[in-house]
């Protein structure tokens, strides 16, 4: 196979790397297997100037190496609790899907990702792994929850259609995720193959409607998922291995023109073949032979090797006829020239810091509107707001792991030399700084059938929750506190609000535990806001 087509196999890959300079692997995925495009995780970036560096220096190797347009630098930023740029130093942390769906505006929503955007082109990432298009129709889902802007199909699209549009408007290429839906299932595929017992007419109810809105709106990119409909496919193949999905339904019935890239091939809906998946390089083949124009491989160079050596033979053989001609329209609108991607010889760096910070000024506002435009109140005020100055008891759960996709290195209990981590977590421990700003405050991280009390002195209780319908012991711990002590009780949920119906006292919903969302919820707490304005964006039911 001569190196001109192996030049046009190569773009069909967006692959990661470990490392936040760039490493061996990453350098000859781009110069020997011409991959066209590259993902950054967390564990890539430290600041915005570093990210910047970093991009600049991908970009010469692809630029160098002979690449005709530059390369596609892509991220998973949902915002809220996947927001692989949020770093100090880098993004701004902005509100997720439910939270913003919570706010009721969908114009706060453009303006959220228009701004997030910005940040990201600033260093240089334009695509996007957003927005979740996703219906959260069941409750239990693991891996969606409050990455999802509810569980209306109308509403969902026209929030994912007012992110869609922040992000082109700012130069960023959105992607719309998970076709054909992953909201109506209580598994996570970062763990096995959901299967989701749908018809083509209960599709078009509640799953295909926010796809169809976004289509219709230009959406320029979208992600199919790893999930089985064997009522549509006849199998129980992943969706993004069908070409019932990805050519027929997506392309065929929707009428979508534009990029169609897979979710992460690693994935164990993919990736375990001891479970009887088909594993990720032939998997990366099937997803191109169904109609996808780029395959997703994020962590492991032997799976990234072995997918693009098995698309080499796919093609040499016949099996796979590739055509590059939407890869190349994304980057022509989005990454543009090498002039765009790498600039002046002297990288401007005076100019990006002076843009960096005129634009993280104006985030910093806008993420404070738009939390507190999401704080909801459910079950009514009881003893809000507390009064300033006088003793509270603050309890807080572990950060439980409770999915691949939200949870990073900061959720994990133990260090892997075994030593226990402050079981409070980051973003819980800097809950207890907001409130401790506003009145003494005694912090407990409770535990499992760990009896709970309160001292004589404080004079009231935030609770706090993390998806206690999925950890009911939180719930249990809760009624014991409250059989203990006559102190009233505010109940602050820090993820997805169903778990409200099973308490009757005030509750604050934030729908994250990021920080920004949790400060946003003492700022209500005490008063310092006025009343909720949030509208919880799900059915609430037993």
């Amino acid at each position: 196979m001569d190196v001109s087509q192996k030049k046009r196999i190569g773009q069909h890959f967006v692959f990661g790397f470990h490392g936040q300079t760039v490493s061996p692997d990453i350098k000859t995925l781009i110069e020997e297997y011409h991959i066209g495009s590259v993902i950054l995780m967390k564990r890539n970036v430290v600041d915005a100037p570093q990210t910047r560096a970093l991009v600049r220096a991908l970009q010469t190797i692809a630029r160098d190496a002979g690449h005709a347009r530059p390369l596609l630098i892509g991220i998973d930023q949902e915002n809220g609790l996947v927001s692989a740029f949020c770093r100090p130093g880098a993004g701004t942390q902005f509100p997720g899907a439910m939270a913003l769906a919570a706010t009721g505006s969908p114009d706060v929503a453009e303006q959220v990702s228009f701004a997030s955007a910005r940040e990201l082109k600033l260093a240089g990432i334009n695509w996007a792994y957003s927005p979740v298009a996703d219906v959260n129709s069941d409750s239990r889902n693991p891996v969606i929850g409050v990455r999802s802007f509810g569980d209306d199909p109308q509403q969902v699209g026209v929030f994912a259609s007012a992110v869609a549009q922040g992000l082109t408007a700012a130069g960023v290429a959105p992607s719309a995720k998970h076709f054909p839906g992953h909201g109506d299932t209580a598994v996570d595929s970062h763990l096995a193959l959901p299967r989701i017992m749908k018809s083509r007419a209960e599709l078009d109810t509640t799953e295909l409607p926010p796809f169809a809105a976004l289509i219709a709106q230009g959406v320029a990119s979208i992600m199919t998922g790893h999930m089985a409909l064997p009522a549509i496919t006849g199998s129980d193949a992943p969706c993004s291995l069908s070409r019932a999905i990805t050519t027929d339904l997506l392309r065929g019935a929707l009428g979508f023109t534009g990029l169609v890239v897979t979710d992460c091939l690693e994935m164990n809906a993919i990736s375990n073949t001891a479970e009887g998946a088909c594993g990720v390089e032939e998997g990366a083949v099937r997803a191109l032979e169904a109609g996808a124009d780029v395959v997703m491989i994020c962590h492991t160079i032997a799976w990234q090797r072995g997918a693009v050596l098995a698309a080499y033979e796919a093609v040499a053989s016949g099996r796979l006829v590739l055509d590059e001609t939407r890869i190349d329209a994304l980057k022509d609108e989005f990454a543009g020239t090498w002039a765009d991607v790498l600039g002046a010889p002297d990288g401007g760096e005076s100019d990006f810091a002076r843009e960096w910070d005129a634009a993280k000024a104006a985030s910093a506002v806008l993420s404070d509107k738009a939390y507190r435009m999401s704080t909801a109140l459910v079950n009514g005020p009881g003893a809000l707001p507390l009064e300033a100055g006088r003793p509270v008891a603050l309890f807080t759960p572990p950060m439980e792991s409770l999915n691949k996709a939200v949870d990073d290195a900061d959720g994990v209990l133990r260090t892997k030399d075994g030593a226990l981590r402050n079981t409070a977590g980051p973003s819980f421990l800097a809950f207890a700084e907001s409130v401790g700003k506003r009145a003494p405050c005694a912090h407990t991280v409770y535990e499992r059938d760990a009896p709970l009390s309160v001292s004589a002195e404080c004079t009231a209780v935030i609770f706090t929750l993390r998806n206690s319908d999925r950890s009911p012991w939180q719930l249990a711990s809760l009624h014991q506190l409250a059989k203990a002590t006559d102190a009233p009780i505010i109940v602050v949920g820090s993820c997805a609000p169903y778990e409200s119906v099973h308490t009757s006292h005030a509750y604050v919903a934030c729908f994250e535990y990021s920080p920004a969302a949790l400060e946003g919820a003492a700022r209500f707490i005490f008063g310092e806001q006025g009343p909720a304005v949030g509208k919880v964006p799900v059915k609430l039911s037993l």
